[in-house]
């Protein structure tokens, strides 16, 4: 049943759309997170690295730069190694950053190591290569002691050069006054002991908590180096949760829209179709693709329209065909009339009366067939189906016709007596009653009437007789209103072409067939009606559907 309702197919649809967007905006959000962590490292140590290069290049040989890393490392804490430039191998960003005075930052998450590539000023032939395995208060108390040895020679002028080299660094180096920080006594003690201190700030705004290291300056008591704030890498910030969110709107919109397209373009099929159904053109039927719901309304709308189309040209051909069925009678009554006008003679007055009621009865007879044949061909009529003994019906029908001393052998084979089926009497009535007179009319000397149950559970009756049968080629033709094979011997018999015709809507209503083939006892015609033996459910009678009858 899920694969045949495209509303079901929609909203598992939709599920697994949000499941795989919330996917994808995970993946997505990672992604820029790496790369946002990436960018996040390298903005820390690029002021950094730029000072160690300063540090390094102020020593006048190769040996005091090398004691110079070595005191370095010890104080970072940290392993710092004087590599030839050679011997490491760089990507391009890489080496443009190293040639643009900045650090390139390789991180392995797996050790959660970072391994810092640093640039020498005026020495292309060396790098210097740090492995950061842990950041402390030790390492960050270090950063401004750097920071400190590169103004040492710039006496007085501290707060000049540290604006020169500000645009190398992500977060603000400035020298401030000890009385405009907001420190505690116990802070102020520790910076009057030389004592750098690391300063956290948890703001409520978009940039979270941060982390400032103020340090006093050896030349003034009063002032501090501090560096910062620095804010801590937020893995989630409100500008990329509300990107994240948009594009992951974005995204489930258009798949919403995907699974929507192929329903609006099917219903905008069916919306043109009832549109030239309006303006009269019963030609067009919409493709079935599929069996859900939309298929189903395609293939109930063509039905529709075989049907309508098929009400338009019966009601065309009912029209031809009782304007032609009704003159002869009424030319015959009229002449009639006109003869007894003119003739005085008793008996003859007598029958030609006779003849104009047999032309009534004809009308009558013809008027009864048109009113039957235009009321199962409109629409379902009122089917009052109940369990009735088949025996019952057939035995009927061949008593009633053999009351006609119609000089032919009817002949019953009856079904077992406690054979019950499911069927409208009065129209089962009328069925067997139309095959046996069709047989009578066209047989030589035998009719055969029959019933049953076959092994798929199909009731049936059927008619054979011993007649010149039907062609193969007009088997079909036979069902269709007003239809004759043979007008002399059917305006012989009385027939009107409306009787097979009024069999074959009873067996639709049914829920059956009927077919015609050769009879292979009398070599005749064989005329066999089927439909259900047992109707679905016993509310069904009437022709009444419940809820539990629909597909949903």
């Amino acid at each position: 049943m899920f694969k045949h309702s495209i509303f079901l197919r929609i909203y598992a649809g939709l599920v697994i759309l949000v499941a795989l967007v919330a996917v994808f905006g995970y993946l997505l959000v990672q992604i820029i997170n790496y790369q946002r962590a990436q960018e996040y490292r390298e903005s820390l140590t690029d002021g950094v690295s730029y000072i160690i290069s300063e540090g390094i290049a102020r020593q006048p040989n190769e040996q005091q730069k090398k004691d110079w890393i070595s005191d370095a490392a010890d104080l970072l804490e940290l392993p710092i190694y004087y590599v030839d430039a050679s011997k490491v191998e760089l990507s391009r960003a890489e080496k443009k950053r190293i040639e643009a005075r900045k650090a390139a930052v390789r991180y392995d998450a797996e050790h959660s190591t970072a391994y810092i590539i640093i640039g020498l000023k005026d020495d292309a032939k060396h790098l210097l290569y740090i492995k950061v395995d842990k950041i402390g208060e030790r390492q960050m108390k270090a950063l401004p002691i750097f920071i400190l040895d590169y103004l040492v020679y710039y006496p007085g002028q501290e707060k000049e050069y540290l604006a020169k080299i500000q645009s190398n660094f992500s977060y603000p180096i400035q020298i401030q006054k000890v009385q405009d920080l907001p420190l505690d006594s116990e802070q102020i003690g520790r910076l009057r002991l030389d004592h750098s201190i690391i300063l956290y700030r948890d703001n409520a705004s978009v940039r979270g908590t941060t982390i400032s290291i103020v340090s006093p300056m050896p030349s003034s008591p009063s002032e501090v180096l501090v560096l910062g704030p620095v804010p801590l890498f937020n893995w989630m910030p409100f500008q990329l949760a509300a990107g994240i969110t948009l594009l992951s709107l974005f995204v489930l919109s258009l798949g919403v829209y995907g699974l929507l397209v192929p329903m609006q373009r099917r219903l905008r099929e069916v919306n043109y179709a009832l549109h030239r159904m309006k303006s009269g053109d019963m030609t067009l039927r919409l493709p079935i693709d599929g069996t859900d719901e939309m298929a189903s309304l395609a293939s109930n709308y063509n039905s529709m329209s075989d049907h309508i189309q098929r009400l338009i040209e019966a009601q065309r051909e009912l029209m031809r065909a009782v304007s032609h069925e009704l003159r002869t009678p009424v030319a015959r009554i009229r002449f009639a009339m006109e003869m007894l006008a003119d003739e005085d003679d008793y008996d003859y007055r007598i029958q030609q009366v006779e003849m104009i009621d047999k032309d009534i009865e004809a009308l009558n007879t013809l008027i009864d067939e048109i009113m039957t044949y235009a009321k199962l061909e409109q629409g379902a009529p009122s089917l009052d189906f109940e369990k009735i003994i088949l025996s019952d019906v057939l035995d009927q029908v061949v008593v009633e016709t053999a009351a006609l001393k119609t000089q032919k052998d009817i002949q019953l084979k009856a079904p077992p007596a406690e054979l019950m089926v499911d069927a409208e009497r009065r129209y089962l009535h009328r069925v067997v009653q139309n095959l046996v007179g069709n047989a009578v009319r066209y047989c030589n000397q035998t009719v055969i009437v029959s019933g049953g149950v076959d092994e798929q559970g199909l009731a049936y009756v059927q008619v054979e007789d011993d007649g010149q049968g039907i062609a193969e080629e007009d088997r079909q033709r036979i069902f269709e209103a007003f239809s004759r094979l043979d007008d002399s011997r059917t305006r012989e018999s009385g027939g009107y072409g409306l009787g097979l015709s009024i069999v074959n809507r009873i067996a639709y209503w049914f829920g059956g067939t009927i077919h015609v083939d050769e009879s292979p006892t009398l070599g005749g015609a064989r005329f066999t009606m089927s439909w259900p033996a047992e109707r679905f459910n016993q509310s069904k009678k009437k022709g009444i559907l419940t809820k539990d009858d629909i597909d949903v």
